[in-house]
């Protein structure tokens, strides 16, 4: 029964490849310096970057703006988002055992927040400094990419 179990279920999950996700890493430039937009999951109310799975037909950069707005009321602006990393965290699909899921995080920034977007009834959002915005999530990886926001987006502008 274990054997069965561990090869017909057990050892093909953790065998499986990395699903990916395209995240939105909205950003605003104030005098202090950049603030993030997080969200809030549908699900947990845990604070979170807007992302989804990739949209067929686009980029990345292309996804990333699609969840901007849709969960978040961030519109494109001109400037197409720039890639600044990618962190990993086990996402539950459909109640399932957890999958091992990168994420590629786009910079977005904000020139204009709507207040009427497809999931505002669903999810809160908040500024935060990318300090406060690192404390405020759980996935370690994740908390990097905040706290070295300043850095990362000064090199990324610089390409």
């Amino acid at each position: 029964m274990i054997v069965r179990l561990w090869k017909n279920y057990i050892a093909p999950l953790m065998l499986r490849p990395p699903r990916v996700q395209i995240a939105a890493l909205c950003y605003r430039q104030t005098t202090g310096g950049p603030e993030v937009l997080l969200i809030t999951s549908r699900t947990t109310k845990r604070w979170i970057l807007p992302k989804g799975w990739p949209i067929n037909g686009t980029d990345g950069s292309g996804t990333a703006l699609q969840e901007a707005w849709e969960e978040a009321g961030v519109k494109e602006h001109g400037d197409r988002p720039i890639r600044m990393g990618r962190y990993r965290y086990k996402k539950i699909v459909n109640g399932s055992l957890p999958l091992p899921t990168d994420v590629y995080v786009y910079a977005v920034e904000v020139h204009e927040l709507f207040d009427a977007f497809p999931e505002m009834s669903e999810r809160e959002r908040q500024w935060m400094s990318p300090q406060d915005a690192a404390e405020a999530v759980d996935e370690p990886q994740l908390k990097l990419i905040l706290k070295t926001l300043p850095e990362r987006l000064e090199d990324a502008l610089q390409r």
